[in-house]
């Protein structure tokens, strides 16, 4: 039930992103990551669609026999686009976040000082762009082996006739899982070391399930979805991993006036 109740909050902490985006100023900390979401996101979407039909063509071969062979087919084409669409998703989400993590790092450390005042800035581990960067690659490497682990089987569930539909689902949780994972860092690295980030993720799963919901949710928006995903779901994000944060005591605000306006 606690989970259930996270996901809720981190699908709803999306409402206040645009307005606190707009009182901090944040959008001009977002143009670098926006242009390497949309060159990321072409490259990809190229990519995948020159080796869709081939892949197909790859898995259909499998089928030795005469009959049902069309019907396998088809159910090829599905598996094969299937597998495209998570891979490139996950080459995308992970290779953006990255990238991006010494531009996302300073948005979410504004967020803190905004909501909880200069004073919760003193806990913080010190961090220089090049070990934001680092920990942003360390970080998505590691959630990208993590998710290949769980994907592949559950790519292999999809050939299974009616329960291979619940594989779809599967992909979607695990994808949405991850990516608000690499969000959620974005603010645990000021706070945590790399295991203790892992551990904090872990025990509110239910915040990066829903973060990441609406995160995939958006790339279904053409261009848009693509340019605005990160600054959305990165501020929503850093909302509710402080609110947690605050809840644990693992900010320093007992001197400091917080601030509860968006």
């Amino acid at each position: 039930m606690t989970v259930l109740k996270n996901i809720l909050k981190g699908i709803t902490a999306y409402t206040d992103a645009f307005k606190l985006i707009g009182v901090l100023k944040l959008w001009k900390y977002f143009a670098i990551p926006m242009m390497i979401s949309f060159l990321t996101a072409v490259l990809i979407g190229f990519l995948a669609w020159g080796l869709n039909d081939d892949l197909g063509i790859y898995i259909s071969k499998i089928w030795f026999w005469e009959w049902g062979a069309e019907t396998f087919r088809v159910i090829s084409n599905f598996i094969g686009a299937l597998i495209i669409i998570a891979l490139g998703l996950m080459l995308y989400r992970h290779i953006i976040m990255a990238l991006s993590a010494p531009f996302m790092s300073p948005v979410s450390e504004k967020i803190e000082k905004h909501l909880y005042g200069i004073a919760s800035a003193h806990n913080h581990r010190n961090t220089s762009n090049a070990s934001q960067l680092w920990r942003g690659v360390r970080i998505n490497v590691r959630n990208l082996m993590m998710e290949l682990l769980f994907t592949i089987p559950i790519l292999l569930i999809g050939f299974i006739p009616v329960i291979g539909i619940v594989s779809a689902v599967l992909l979607f949780l695990v994808q949405s899982y991850y990516a608000g994972f690499g969000n959620m860092d974005y603010t645990l690295e000021r706070h945590f070391k790399y295991s203790e980030s892992i551990e904090f993720v872990r025990k509110n799963r239910g915040l990066a399930i829903g973060n990441g919901i609406v995160f995939m949710l958006m790339l279904l928006i053409p261009v848009v979805g693509i340019i605005l995903v990160l600054p959305l779901s990165v501020t929503a994000a850093s909302t509710e991993t402080l609110r947690v944060l605050e809840k644990s005591k693992k900010l320093n605000i007992s001197s400091c006036k917080v601030s509860k306006t968006l």
